[in-house]
């Protein structure tokens, strides 16, 4: 455990109590109502994770609402997720939103000049669903539905910074040791073997110089999906719509929030589902390292300006091997000292996938730099005043249509 504090603020766990975390956001909860939102698949709720979450759920007596954002094939699948959180006792909203009612708000929307059809995935998803939470909320948190080791502190920790006056923070990330205390397996492969080192690589290549990667690097945990916002942030903000949700979303902070307003919380031990390596680089974890890379390049030159070509991609290649492999012998004597289970080799193995996806997706960003971004909210309500309360109507009717 460290107490360090860096270019933003983190907020460690050395005693953090429940029941005062908790009864200051019960007092808060009228003048600065909480909307949690989980973003998920049909098959989550055939997983081992979802019961316990509603179960803790349903004793966070300080949230105002829960919207689930909800990627459902057909009808069926729909009712089924309908039915299994109707156990929620805390005020609920279905955003079905790959559904045909809220697909047909989105035609709507491109009838207006804004086209988000050709985006699809989380980042959509989420985009949707934060339009409807911001509507009567002050504050936002989001977690992933897939959360083994869930308790009612989780969401707490995450809305406890922005809620609170005393502390005024815009943006809270959540953090956490991806260990296996069960199987005794270190995870988080694409942090440690691709975006620490990635990050630390393209520092070195800028000489140190770049605010927006030294923030970058201050991130404990960058990828975890737990976050809480302020409303107002959630609509000024663009949404990544691939991969990159994570970080890009970091970006998008960097780019609207002052340092000072922006702080990482301790979530301790944290256990979900792992994704799979994939057999090539659009599908499985490689599919995600490719967005990623070519998010950070993006923001690189969005932020810095910095000239990403085919010669700085070559050297930084060479650079993030040697960093990788510096960052493979350090794991290896903390996994060694903990007695967890380490294999040097597999990692170096997957060392040298991650770096040939690094080239692959740089040089497909050279080729074509465009981004992913879905619109800010600011720019969606330009277009169509009332496309928040649009979406939110659509969620009631199929919460009372499909039955």
């Amino acid at each position: 455990m460290d107490f360090r504090q860096e270019w933003i603020t983190t907020i460690h766990d050395f005693r953090v109590d429940e029941r005062t975390i908790i009864s200051s956001l019960e007092e808060l909860k009228d003048e600065r109502p909480m909307t949690l939102l989980i973003p998920m698949l049909y098959d989550e709720i055939h997983g081992n994770s979802l019961d316990n979450i509603v179960d803790h759920i349903n004793g966070s007596t300080y949230l105002s609402k829960v919207i689930i954002a909800l990627a459902a094939e057909d009808e069926k699948k729909y009712v089924e997720v309908k039915n299994f959180f109707s156990r929620l006792k805390i005020p609920n909203t279905i955003v079905w939103c790959n559904g045909p009612t809220v697909s047909h708000v989105i035609e709507e929307l491109k009838e207006r000049g804004l086209d988000i059809t050709m985006f699809s995935g989380k980042g959509k998803d989420t985009w949707i669903s934060l339009g409807v939470a911001s509507l009567d909320s002050y504050a936002i948190a989001m977690h992933d539905a897939d959360v083994m080791s869930y308790s009612k502190l989780l969401p707490a920790k995450l809305f406890y910074p922005i809620v609170e006056p005393d502390l005024g923070f815009f943006f809270n990330k959540g953090y956490y040791a991806r260990i296996d205390m069960d199987n005794l397996i270190m995870y988080g492969r694409v942090y440690r073997l691709l975006l620490s080192p990635l990050l630390n690589t393209l520092l070195e290549k800028t000489n140190y110089s770049s605010n927006f990667l030294k923030y970058m690097c201050a991130f404990k945990y960058p990828l975890s999906g737990e976050f809480g916002m302020t409303s107002d942030l959630a609509i000024n903000i663009r949404i990544p719509g691939d991969w990159g949700l994570e970080v890009g979303l970091l970006a998008e902070v960097y780019k609207s929030t002052a340092l000072k307003r922006i702080s990482q919380v301790d979530l301790e031990f944290y256990e979900h589902k792992h994704r799979t390596i994939g057999t090539d680089s659009e599908e499985g974890i490689l599919k995600m390292i490719k967005d990623i890379t070519k998010s950070i390049f993006r923001n690189l030159v969005e932020v810095d300006g910095i000239d990403i070509n085919e010669a700085f991609l070559q050297s930084a290649n060479v650079l993030f091997k040697r960093i990788a492999q510096d960052r493979i012998r350090q794991y290896h004597a903390d996994a060694l000292c903990n007695g967890l289970n380490y294999s040097r080799h597999a990692e170096e193995c997957m060392v040298e996938e991650f770096s040939r996806i690094m080239l692959i997706s740089g040089k497909e960003y050279i080729d074509d730099p465009s981004g992913v971004l879905l619109p800010d909210w600011k720019r969606a309500i330009s277009a169509m005043p009332d496309i928040r309360e649009t979406l939110k109507d659509a969620a009631l009717h199929d919460y009372n249509t499909y039955k």
